[in-house]
């Protein structure tokens, strides 16, 4: 997918607390997958949970609207960092 001005390059910060909300998110991200850059996962077990790190590119629309369908899963947080340029 070639990338133009009318993208944003951002990082969506994701923490699970509640690894039942695995197979949702999963699924979310599935469905975004062609926005999506790199995505790094690590889970923190001695606090039981996992940390996320997914880059996309993408229009604004599409940023806020994965990150919103993120942050509705139970036991989930989300914040979202753009990119300046």
């Amino acid at each position: 997918m070639e990338k133009n001005e009318d993208t944003r390059v951002a990082l969506i910060g994701i923490i699970v607390e509640d690894d039942r909300a695995t197979p949702a998110l999963n699924d979310i991200l599935h469905a975004f997958g062609q926005h999506i850059i790199g995505r790094i996962g690590v889970p923190y077990r001695s606090r039981g949970i996992c940390v996320i790190s997914i880059i996309v590119d993408a229009p604004n629309g599409v940023i806020s609207s994965l990150s919103g369908k993120l942050g509705m899963l139970e036991g989930v947080n989300v914040k979202t960092m753009y990119a300046k340029v």
